[in-house]
């Protein structure tokens, strides 16, 4: 009989051997898993916040735009060799106020609750044009408010004789989520310590603010003195502090954009 011998090149490992190496394979597929983890809430964060600007950067374009389409056509485009055009076909003003619109009576811009207009306003804004003038069916008021954190947008048609506040204010539709300018001061605090440059003051951040023209240049409403009219406002500067739906996933702090824009009216005082 042969005598049967044991290789100890070819032994296997030992049961410590194989425990040990399962524990830290198991130590980093959970390392491995956590970071996977931490990498989806990251991206499911970021997608948020883009999500979040892209919708407010298209409603930034969006007022830019009709603040530039603010008071056209002006009556003087029409021909007078009849009879005057109805006073829809056309804007009289490029940005409608109230109150005193129906009367001819334009208020007085102010900030931060000042002034006599109820809208133009920090946060209340009718632009008064024909928003299809190729098709020319009539002249539109087209008005922003915020209302809580959402910005609304009403658009309806030129009501000879009506009240543009009245008339707009049945029409409201959500346009842009989470707009925080005027949100609660002790949000506003909150907000300060991670964005310190925002809400300089502790003040709620005006979504409008406005550019009067006077005989001597152009210059900030509530400062233009005789000139500080809704009939007046040649350039509308749009600014929105808009919040993530969810805070981020690291530190559970609030994720905030703002944004700029300035449209021009190219008809003022009509």
């Amino acid at each position: 009989m042969k005598r049967a011998y044991h290789n100890r090149d070819q032994r296997g490992f030992s049961l410590i051997e194989m425990m040990i190496a399962t524990v830290i394979f198991i130590l980093l597929c959970g390392a491995a898993f956590a970071l996977l983890s931490v990498a989806q809430q990251r991206y499911q964060t970021e997608s948020q916040v883009l999500n979040s600007f892209q919708e407010a950067r298209f409603g930034l374009d969006e007022v830019v735009r009709d603040v530039n389409g603010s008071g056209y056509p002006p009556m003087n485009s029409f021909s007078f060799s009849t009879t005057p055009p109805p006073a829809n076909d056309y804007a009289s003003t490029p940005v409608a106020w109230a109150p005193g619109y129906q009367s001819n009576a334009p208020c007085q811009i102010g900030t931060a609750g000042g002034g006599t207009c109820t809208t133009p306003g920090d946060f209340d804004l009718i632009i008064e044009r024909d928003v299809d003038p190729w098709r020319h069916d009539g002249v539109e008021w087209t008005r922003y408010q915020l209302a809580g954190n959402v910005l609304s947008r009403a658009q309806t048609y030129k009501v000879v004789g009506g009240d543009p506040d009245g008339t707009t204010s049945p029409a409201f539709v959500p346009y842009v989520q989470n707009v925080m300018n005027n949100t609660s001061a002790a949000q506003i605090a909150q907000f300060r310590a991670s964005y310190p440059n925002m809400f300089p003051g502790g003040n709620p951040v005006p979504v409008f603010s406005y550019t009067c023209y006077t005989p001597t240049g152009s210059q900030p409403c509530p400062l233009a003195g005789s000139s500080n009219s809704p009939e007046n406002v040649t350039d509308v500067e749009i600014t929105l502090i808009v919040m993530a739906p969810t805070r981020d996933a690291q530190n559970g702090l609030p994720r905030l954009i703002e944004l700029h824009g300035r449209g021009h009216s190219l008809n003022p005082i009509q």
